[in-house]
């Protein structure tokens, strides 16, 4: 058994293609561009369609079938739409003064190279098609986004003990465990060739065989004493997981128990502890048909029944809550400033509109 995660994984890609929020564009007249190579403009500032491009070809690694060209499109105008929202934060930050620095972008380079060798590194920039240059001013413009956003939106989020035990009373059902729920984490290698690597090395098992020689060549370097987190970040192959240091949140003991040879496995161990290599099956193939293997690593148990108030753990899981509700209202309604005083023209979006109407 595989056992599924509720935590999302988020490729390198990520970091090549700025912003989240969606950007509500209405199409002006259909007028020309001022050239073929721009794609829209902010403040007169132009999108190049070279940037576009490189987004975009960055967005199919995770691609499980071939675009149709109305989705292609479809894409590019997501992309788009992201890159013009991330274009109005980056005039913003500089008119604010928040531009990273080189040495904030240094740094943070360096912390991204530290897992791989310097032939590793380049070998992964060149599978994205990416120069070292370009990498840089992703970094640089993700960084001043964060400093534009801590300045602008954390600063002004306050949680109080009071809304956290108003929240408290409101939900306590739901800090009522009715069964133990295991805390895990996990490598996997499987053998499934559609299947994304979803790790930092880029590293994807070619068949059940090569799967077999990873997963225990990665379980030799857990007995040696290296990090299960690093190990599951460069290393395995679930991209929900893999971005987290494998981490799988709790898993209820009802669920964990469907796989009996992983539940038995799991239930010896002691927090920290992690299991031998186990097989992953596909049940729903005719005789569960073996696809890969897997590492689990218990984090920690958490038995039934009522948490209370009182609990640590029950303040900060309310606290990131409110947390995060309260920063994702105050950022949609800054964008929404902003992108209300900015003077946005997207030609590629009239591009398509024009083509569509002949």
């Amino acid at each position: 058994m595989h056992v599924q995660s509720m935590i999302r994984f988020r490729p390198l890609s990520a970091v090549l293609i700025l912003g989240s929020a969606a950007l509500l564009l209405t199409v002006a007249g259909c007028r020309r561009s001022p050239s073929a190579d721009v794609v829209a403009t902010v403040n007169g500032k132009p999108i190049m369609r070279s940037e576009l491009d490189r987004y975009y070809q960055a967005s199919l690694s995770s691609a499980q079938h071939q675009l149709s060209p109305s989705e292609a499109d479809m894409r590019r105008l997501q992309i788009l739409h992201q890159m013009i929202e991330d274009e109005i934060l980056q005039q913003r930050a500089a008119k604010l003064g928040l531009v990273a620095t080189d040495e904030e972008v240094n740094a943070k380079l360096t912390e991204i190279k530290a897992p791989y060798t310097q032939d590793e590194f380049y070998n992964l920039l060149k599978a994205r098609n990416l120069t070292l240059a370009e990498f840089k001013e992703d970094l640089r413009r993700s960084l001043t986004k964060t400093k534009l956003l801590n300045k602008e939106i954390e600063s002004k989020i306050n949680i109080t003990d009071t809304e956290i035990a108003s929240y408290y009373a409101a939900h306590k059902a739901d800090f009522d465990l009715i069964e133990p729920e295991y805390h895990l984490a996990q490598i996997v290698v499987t053998a499934a060739p559609s299947q994304q690597a979803g790790n930092l090395q880029d590293n994807k098992a070619s068949g059940l065989a090569d799967a077999k020689r990873k997963i225990d060549a990665l379980h030799i370097r857990l007995d040696s004493g290296e990090d299960f987190g690093s190990l599951a970040m460069n290393f395995s192959e679930d991209p929900n997981t893999a971005s987290n240091g494998g981490d799988m949140g709790f898993v209820a003991e009802s669920a964990l128990k469907s796989d009996a040879e992983v539940y038995a496995a799991v239930n010896k161990l002691q927090p920290d502890q992690y299991t031998n290599v186990l097989p992953i099956y596909d049940n729903n193939s005719p005789g569960h048909k073996l696809i890969g293997y897997a590492i689990y690593k218990l984090i920690g148990r958490e038995p039934a029944g009522q948490r209370q108030l009182s609990d640590p753990r029950v303040q900060q899981a309310i606290h990131q809550i409110l947390h995060e509700n309260q920063k994702q209202l105050l950022e949609n309604a800054y964008l929404e400033i902003l992108q209300d005083q900015a003077k946005v023209r997207n030609y590629y979006a009239e591009e398509i509109f024009k083509q569509g109407g002949q």
